[in-house]
Order: structure tokens, then C-alpha cells, then sequence
């Protein structure tokens, strides 16, 4: 069988890599890739980005299901386009995923059915919101409405820090579309979840939770990224604790969409809150599995990917459960220099040759790639080309264990400015 994945980044990597290993995937192709599944034995890059184009792909090539992987093709309507040209894709429709493409829709739905999140007010004058500000104070917290690749929220904790993140996003344009309308969000405290599911209208399959690190440096410091590290499972979340997820958080979205008639196929992603009494609280709704949580989760993934993505796709998740190996992963993301304001390109990244096995199924870690490409002086070499450009998983008896794993095998890999937190599972 031939299989698509959508994408670029360490999470399709991630994906690919698991779903090379089912015994009925002959082909693994991603659009477009990066160095990383370009020289994984079993992949192979397909240079197109273009919807138009890899439904030609698609039918030419005789690909069989394709996966997506990151929000904005999902947000231009590929699965929509696809169904429509009659070809297996599994994702959320277009106007699905207004729950992560617009948080001001996302909000409301929230609202609606009765889903526990922050109080928040929407604004796209930054007079008034600076007048909610004053009457609100701070801390507080900010978000672009739109889709701004994890880096649309600003945790101000002076308001003077939030009238700046306000004007720089309603009156210096900073985030571009994204930011022409913000929310204004009620502070929250507690420890964050990744609660990530398959669902397939109707039905959902809960994947291992996780949890991940958002600022840039250690102690939580600096500005948000779209994720510097992230380990599973999530200690914090009991089994009772799973169950009130399940039905407070998730069950409420998927009956909710489909009462709205636009039942939700794909991967959801969940991003809590968890306050110190128990008290559950949505932070976002993501329409896509998350970077760097993927990466960890198709670690200690052993159910064939590819067989839980056709229950999904013929609506039969109730079918089937999936398995995870006992041992804990954490992952630890490299990032470029500058990122993630104006990260460099083309920094020749040494150690990896070393360490990428042609089979390395059964062994105990996986660098996955994302910001990269093949070039250098000799066009051979693999260099930046991104933000985050790898990320280092390993898996361990325990989270200590994968910790100390994975910052083992970091440690053998060098580029010129690299950025890497030191505490991810501390």
C-alpha cells in the first residue's frame, strides 16, 4: 500500500517513520518533507504543496490514504477537496477546523456546549481593549485570533507588558492576518496536558498523554515557540482523571460538531489546564496531533498507525484500541539561532550521520528532523532550514530514564547557535 503524509516538520516525520513500519505500507511519501525523510530508508520526499497538485499526485501514483499533518493545508480545505476527487484523507473539513483557526469561534463553541475554559473577550480595537485591560489588569493573557504557528499567545504578567503585546499585534500588524482580532483571556494557574484523540465523527480513540514545554528556555522562561520538548505519558493524568477529559472535554466537542452538522474527522488535540484541585480547563483545541508531543507518542506507539487510521476513516474507532509500550519517551527539541523571532538558515548540523540507522526499529531513540534540508558546500551535507530543526526522543523505564537518554544523544549533536532547554521532564 501506498501511503501520503502532508507536511514538513518533525511531527510528519514522526508519523511517516510509524507508518513505515506497518508490514502493509510499501511507500511512504511526504509533501514536501524534509532532510529527515528524505534519507529515511522507506520514504521519499514529493516536492508539492499545491492541493491541485497532489490530488494529481494521489491518483496518478495510486496512493491509497493520505494523512495530514499540519494546520494550514487543513485550513485551505484539502480534506474537503479530496473527498470531493473521491480519495481517502483523514483530517478535519474546512470549516472544522474553525475550532483551532479561529479562537474567537473556538470560544464560543466552547460556551455553547458547556465546555470549561477561561473568560475571555474578543477585540479588534485596540482602544477598547486597552480599556478592558485597565478595568481587567494583570496577569492576563493574549491571543491572536488566527492560525499563527504556536507563537500567537502572550503570557503578560505586568500590564504593561499586555498594552505592548496589544499594540504590537492590533496596531503594528506583528502577527500579520492572524492578529487583526485578539482575545483577552483570564489568566489561568495549574500544570498543562496534551490530550490528544483520533476521532472519526462519532467515535474517538484517546492516544497517550503527554505533556510539553512552550517557552524557549529553561524554568519557562522566555517567549512562547511552538514547543521546545514534551514527554508521555502525563503523570499528572490518573485514570479517573482520563475519564472526566473524556467526557467533560472531548465527548462534548465531537457531539457538539456533529450537532452543529459538521461532524470531526482527524486528529484532535486538546491543550488543558489542570488547576490544583482537579478543576479542568480548555486552553485551545488544536485540529492536528502536536510538535514535539507527536514525536514522543509514535515512540511508544506498537498498534499499526496505519490500521487505526482506517477504522477512523470507515467511522469504526469503536472497533479497536491501541497499544503503547510500557516505557516512557521524552523528546528535546534543537532550535535554530534566533528562533523564534528570525531563526538563522544554513547552519551545517555535525554528530547526525552517526547516528541514523537504516532499521533502528527496536532500538530506544529516533532523532526526528523538522527545520532541515540536505545542502552545505557540497550539496551533501544536512543543514537549518527552519525554527525547530531536530528533535531528539528517547525512551526510558521511566521519564528520568528517557530524559537522561535523550539529552545523551542531544549531546552528540552540534550546530553553530543552537538553542536547546536543558530541563525538559525536570
Amino acid at each position: 500500500m501506498k501511503v501520503l503524509v502532508i507536511g514538513g516538520g518533525g511531527r510528519e516525520h514522526a508519523l511517516a517513520w510509524r507508518l513505515k513500519q506497518s508490514p502493509r505500507v510499501n511507500n511512504v511519501f511526504v509533501a514536501p518533507g524534509n532532510a529527515g525523510t528524505a534519507i529515511e530508508e522507506g520514504l521519499k520526499n514529493i516536492p508539492i504543496t499545491a492541493i491541485s497538485d497532489l490530488i494529481d499526485f494521489v491518483k496518478n501514483e495510486l496512493v491509497e490514504i493520505t494523512i495530514v499533518g499540519p494546520e494550514a493545508p487543513l485550513a485551505e480545505g484539502i480534506v474537503d477537496s479530496f473527498r470531493l476527487a473521491g480519495l481517502k484523507i483523514f483530517g478535519p473539513t474546512k470549516q472544522a477546523i474553525q475550532l483551532e483557526a479561529s479562537k474567537d469561534y473556538s470560544k464560543s463553541f466552547m460556551l455553547r456546549h458547556s465546555i470549561p475554559t477561561a473568560a475571555y473577550a474578543a477585540f479588534c480595537d485596540p482602544v477598547m481593549a486597552h480599556k478592558y485591560l485597565d478595568k481587567i489588569g494583570a496577569p492576563i493573557v493574549i491571543k491572536a485570533d488566527g492560525l499563527a504557528a504556536g507563537k500567537g499567545v502572550k503570557v503578560a504578567m505586568t500590564l504593561s507588558e499586555a498594552h505592548e503585546t496589544v499594540d504590537a499585534m492590533l496596531v503594528s500588524n506583528s502577527m500579520g492576518g492572524a492578529g487583526q482580532k485578539i482575545l483577552i483571556e483570564e489568566f489561568l494557574e495549574g500544570e498543562e496536558v496534551s490530550f490528544i484523540v483520533m476521532a472519526d465523527g462519532k467515535n474517538v480513540l484517546p492516544l497517550a498523554t503527554s505533556q510539553d514545554y512552550k517557552r524557549l528556555g529553561d524554568g519557562n522562561h522566555g517567549p512562547n515557540t511552538g514547543g521546545m520538548g514534551a514527554y508521555s505519558p502525563a503523570p499528572i493524568v490518573t485514570p479517573e482523571l482520563h475519564e472526566r477529559i473524556i467526557n467533560e472535554v472531548i465527548d462534548p466537542v465531537i457531539k457538539g460538531m456533529a450537532a452543529e452538522g459538521q461532524p470531526y474527522t482527524g486528529f484532535l488535540y486538546a491543550g488543558l489546564m489542570i488547576g490544583e484541585g482537579g478543576g479542568i480547563n480548555v486552553l485551545e483545541y488544536n485540529c492536528r496531533m502536536g510538535d514535539p508531543e507527536t514525536q514522543s507518542i509514535m515512540l511508544r506507539l506498537k498498534s499499526d498507525l496505519l490500521t487505526l487510521v482506517e477504522n477512523a476513516i470507515d467511522g469504526t474507532l469503536n472497533n479497536i484500541d491501541a497499544k503503547w509500550d510500557c516505557r516512557a519517551a521524552l523528546g528535546v527539541v534543537m532550535a535554530a539561532y534566533g528562533y523564534p523571532e528570525m531563526p538563522r538558515q544554513g547552519d551545517v548540523i555535525h554528530g547526525l550521520s552517526e547516528l541514523i540507522f537504516k532499521d533502528d526499529l527496536g532500538k530506544d531513540f529516533h532523532v526526528f528532523q523538522a527545520g532541515t534540508k540536505v545542502g552545505g558546500k557540497d550539496g551533501k551535507e544536512i543543514v537549518t532550514a527552519g525554527g525547530r530543526v531536530l528533535c531528539v526522543t528517547a525512551l526510558g523505564d521511566d521519564i528520568k530514564n528517557a530524559r537522561y537518554r535523550a539529552y545523551e544523544i542531544s549531546n552528540q549533536i552540534y550546530f553553530d547557535g543552537f538553542q536547546m532547554r536543558t530541563d525538559i521532564g525536570l
